[in-house]
């Protein structure tokens, strides 16, 4: 009987619990915390290096004459009376827009 009493008790207490409760381990916290702390250093060192590409590529693009800044926008077409008319049947055109009405 002795041996089945003190199964029933190890069955009943937790691995690792004593009288002052489950104790924490310290160092796989700070293990962790500095280990994400290399995760965010080296994730930095891959931004600045993908920022100094772009950058590079940018300037690039300038010089080349293929940047966005150098091109200029569409002509707008004068439209007939015809098309005016038309547009503003359909629904497209707002006559009064420019009057400041609608």
């Amino acid at each position: 009987m002795d041996e089945q009493k003190t199964t029933q008790t190890e069955q009943e207490t937790p691995a690792g619990d004593n009288d002052k409760g489950v104790q924490p381990q310290a160092g796989t916290i700070v293990d962790n915390a500095n280990a994400a702390a290399e995760r965010l250093e080296a994730a930095n060192l891959k931004q600045e290096e993908l920022l100094n590409r772009q950058e590079n590529m940018f300037a690039k693009q300038l010089l080349a004459g293929t940047a966005e800044a150098g091109s200029l926008p569409p002509v707008k077409k004068k439209l007939t009376d015809i098309e005016v008319a038309d547009a503003v049947m359909r629904g497209e055109l707002n006559p009064l827009e420019k009057d400041g009405f609608i």
